[in-house]
């Protein structure tokens, strides 16, 4: 039995569950009181897009999509995300037999797995496999949905049609979901960063893949590329539900990183 240990817990998020418990709990809690439009959180998407940051930085953007994913009670979920370790020449798919996380392991997916290996002539690279973007929303998942089966993805040097052709494999199955990863702009100052990310996050809103090519400065817009082509060709609707930086967390607005949570649902 192989295990893929928790890199980063206890830098990216805390190693313990009732910490990990207690920010979702809070976060939820500002959800229930604060939100205006109460039936969003009624949605079952087929698809999320969340940051990867530090927990006290994106959580609260990233629980917002999980929340919904719960909803849709998803027996798979494919976790993609871009690498940020090692160079890699197209996509990595991870082949151990259990994912760590503070709430306990999650299984992967055995036949999904093989099925992708198979079809899209899919590699293992573990080097890849250490990497944060995916990790972090491990211990959401294993939150949220206790029972689920995982695959995960790491992209490198990708063309975005590819990985879009894996993506609808994914999402035709009823009980599976998709999970894309990314953070949005880097380092610059708040008045550019929303500048920047506005671009991003209307190319999602309007399906729009090629917009991304206009300035969105997403880490993982591989990734996202792919999950827009993917949305338009399964007739997914596109819902943003949060945009934050790291300033509301830190207050310093002259070097922010963007984060922004979206849900695709039919």
């Amino acid at each position: 039995m192989t295990i893929r240990k928790d890199a980063v817990a206890g830098q990216f998020y805390p190693a313990s569950s009732a910490d990990i418990d207690a920010m979702i709990k809070h976060y939820n809690t500002i959800l229930d009181e604060s939100l205006k439009e109460r039936e969003i959180l009624n949605l079952k998407p087929k698809a999320i897009i969340v940051p990867h940051a530090g927990y006290v930085y994106s959580a609260f953007t990233a629980n917002f999509a999980f929340r919904l994913l719960a909803n849709k009670r998803p027996k798979k979920v494919a976790v993609i995300g871009p690498s940020h370790r090692v160079y890699l020449k197209g996509t990595s798919i991870s082949d151990y037999d259990f994912y760590e996380t503070p709430f306990g392991e999650l299984k992967i997916d055995k036949k999904l797995l093989k099925e992708l290996e198979e079809k899209f002539s899919l590699k293992f690279e573990p080097n890849a496999h250490y990497e944060h973007s995916t990790e972090v929303q491990m211990p959401f998942l294993k939150k949220y949905l206790p029972d689920v089966n995982i695959v995960e993805l790491v992209y490198g040097d990708e063309v975005p049609a590819n990985l879009a052709a894996i993506i609808e494999y994914v999402l035709k199955e009823e009980d599976t979901a998709v999970v894309i990863s990314t953070d949005l702009s880097h380092y610059y100052d708040i008045e550019k960063a929303n500048k920047l990310d506005s671009i991003c996050m209307e190319a999602v809103a309007n399906l729009n893949p090629e917009e991304l090519h206009k300035g969105c400065e997403a880490c993982g817009k591989i990734g996202m590329e792919a999950m827009l082509y993917a949305a338009k060709k399964e007739h997914l609707e596109p819902i943003l539900l949060d945009y934050r930086t790291s300033a509301d967390a830190g207050g310093d607005e002259s070097q922010v990183v963007g984060y922004m949570s979206a849900a695709f649902i039919k």
